[in-house]
């Protein structure tokens, strides 16, 4: 791997900062000790910035040359509402907090090469390095674009990079298109006639016709849906009654609905609607029908894919540039995806053999409570944040 040198032996410095924001998570829309962190290490740099964008969100801008081009690299800085496993030093303070899906290893990433750029302006024209909150389920992306912040600040496109445990540290994974699901919700409130279980026929049992909905809704995806589309329906709630000789006046379903476009997901949401509604008419009783779209598709335009790749290949090797997998989990990059060109990819977390004696009993995946960024990652995405911004504003581009 052909790694930046000095921020290589930067790396300790790196980790430091993030495993002191991993002791200290934050949930969405409260990042303030997180923003605090990244400013202050920002403004000792010399890098003036923008802040409260998103409520919490930070931006720093450095500037090189005289070019009008501009970059955006982002990285997310929340947590997730979750009790950590883990016991090692750095282990979440809080209860109930913890960064299980590596924000702070993201942001730790950007601060690194943030302080590389600023110190080595090899570059001509401005690097706007994001620091977004909420992107666990609150939009933070969404926010600061409706804060304005590609008018304050325009760029020609912005780029995203999440760890993915699994694959060997030293690996990226890139592809344009679809690589992230859209993340959508859905409410359906079954409303029978309560009775006595011992005499069924004077009711109007809405369990049944819920079940009935369970079974047909599955029915979308493998006979309404192209083979060739990919689509998910997962009820994950039915809640119901209180007494086991009562039957109920009502039944709740609730759960996710996940795609890569828009035009599967319009067909998802109508034929729900149609099958809740004719299913509890079939069965004389009545339901509402409640469906909510959360964040759309992440969507790698073309060109800067094979840029990023290009340049993660600079630094890897060909051989450890992959294809990336598309996944049905969601990410509200997507939303600044569908405001700028630009790219979202993934860097290898490892196995998770990297975590020290005295984490959890779990696996390191995404969202467990046993999970923990791999510092050895640091120095490479810091690595890559810096060559992709150099390529981009080459004084020849």
């Amino acid at each position: 791997m052909k790694l930046i040198d000095e921020i290589l032996a930067d790396a300790p410095a790196i980790a430091a900062v993030r495993r002191d924001l991993h002791a200290h998570p934050e949930l969405c829309f409260q990042e303030q000790r997180t923003a605090d962190v990244v400013a202050q290490q920002l403004s000792a740099w010399g890098i003036p910035i923008h802040r409260g964008l998103g409520t919490t969100g930070v931006v720093g801008i450095v500037k090189a040359g005289t070019s009008t081009r501009a970059i955006a690299l982002r990285a997310d800085m929340d947590a997730l509402p979750m009790q950590e496993f883990n016991t090692f030093a750095h282990a979440s303070r809080y209860d109930g907090k913890m960064h299980a899906c590596g924000h702070d290893g993201h942001t730790a990433m950007l601060l690194g090469a943030a302080k590389y750029l600023a110190k080595n302006r090899q570059f001509d024209g401005t690097v706007y390095l994001i620091f977004q909150p909420a992107e666990e389920g609150g939009g933070g992306a969404r926010e600061m674009i409706k804060d304005g912040l590609f008018e304050k600040f325009p760029v020609d496109a912005v780029f995203g990079l999440h760890n993915w445990p699994g694959p060997q540290v030293g690996q990226f994974a890139v592809s344009a298109g679809p690589v992230m699901a859209s993340s959508n919700e859905f409410k359906i409130v079954v409303r029978g006639k309560g009775g006595h279980a011992a005499l069924p026929h004077n009711a109007i049992d809405p369990v049944p016709v819920a079940c009935q909905m369970v079974q047909a809704f599955q029915t979308i995806i493998s006979r309404n849906i192209k083979p060739i589309e990919a689509g998910v329906i997962s009820v994950t709630m039915i809640h119901a009654g209180e007494a086991t000789n009562v039957i109920p006046d009502s039944c709740t379903l609730q759960g996710t609905v996940r795609t890569f476009t828009v035009d599967v997901l319009d067909r998802i949401e109508q034929r729900m609607r149609e099958l809740a509604q004719h299913t509890a008419a079939a069965f004389g009783a009545e339901c509402s029908f409640e469906f909510s779209r959360n964040y759309p598709p992440t969507i790698n335009s073309a060109p800067e894919a094979e840029f990023a790749r290009k340049v993660m290949a600079s630094i890897v090797g060909e051989a450890r540039v992959t294809a990336q997998e598309p996944t049905m989990g969601a990410e509200d990059f997507s939303y600044m995806l569908m405001a700028k060109p630009g790219c979202y990819a993934f860097i290898a977390n490892g196995d998770g053999t990297h975590r020290e004696i005295g984490h959890g009993g779990g696996p390191c995946m995404l969202h467990n409570p046993s999970y923990d960024f791999n510092d050895d990652l640091l120095p490479l995405g810091a690595t890559y944040w810096v060559r992709l911004a150099q390529a981009w504003l080459a004084p020849s581009a």
